[in-house]
């Protein structure tokens, strides 16, 4: 009887440890850096990012990333209690406010529709987190490589769409950009207050399109 008390006590202890470990990620923000793996001889497009930042503002259900690159940036702003998406583009005097319904959100990222990870034991340090490797498997065969923490579990989990049924945040994970290979790495973790004016839309300025507007039209 004494050893199953111990035992209990011991997993009992195990569980809150494991717990108290996790922070839930509610608001804050977080810096990625962007890589472009490309085998092209003139490669234009990895120069062009050499250098680019994918921020990502978190405040409860609201987030909005923001990628900034030499040729300008694009913002995605989701409300994660409505399910709406505006996608801002920004390059020279060109401006998009591009708005998605939950649907087209879905239809955009339908890429991504059941993902399956798996797990391996391999782990490195990301920006002072622990971090777990996993590999993320489409429909279409393709695979990509992600490195997680559970330390951190975010209250939303829209602004990582691939990513989203990971058990916590990735961050360091693999994507595409015409056709190239590119690598988003945390560098910077914070837990300051977000304005919430960091998620208004701006109120004129911007060309306004629906996304089913936008498709085949390279906006």
């Amino acid at each position: 009887m004494k050893g199953k008390i111990v035992i209990v006590f011991g997993f009992a202890l195990f569980s809150f440890i494991q717990t108290f470990a996790q922070r839930k990620f509610s608001e804050g923000s977080i810096v990625y850096n962007v890589t472009v793996n490309t085998n092209d001889p003139n490669p234009k497009l990895a120069d062009g990012f050499d250098g680019a930042t994918n921020t990502i503002y978190i405040k409860g259900k609201l987030s909005r990333s923001e990628l900034v690159s030499v040729y300008g940036t694009q913002s995605t702003i989701i409300d994660g209690r409505t399910g709406k998406v505006t996608v801002l583009k920004e390059y020279g005097d060109k401006k998009y406010m591009i708005n998605m319904t939950p649907a087209d959100w879905i239809e955009a990222n339908q890429k991504y529709d059941s993902v399956s990870f798996t797990y391996e034991n391999d782990y490195k340090t990301i920006a002072g987190y622990n971090c777990q490797k996993a590999i993320g498997k489409l429909k279409n065969g393709e695979s990509f490589t992600v490195y997680f923490t559970k330390e951190l579990i975010p209250e939303s989990r829209d602004f990582q769409y691939s990513n989203r049924s990971l058990p916590g945040i990735a961050l360091e994970y693999e994507s595409t950009l015409s056709k190239n290979k590119v690598t988003f790495s945390a560098s910077k973790i914070s837990f300051d207050p977000v304005p919430v004016a960091k998620f208004d839309l701006p109120k004129s300025g911007f060309r306004v399109m629906t996304y089913q507007e936008t498709k085949g039209s390279g906006k």
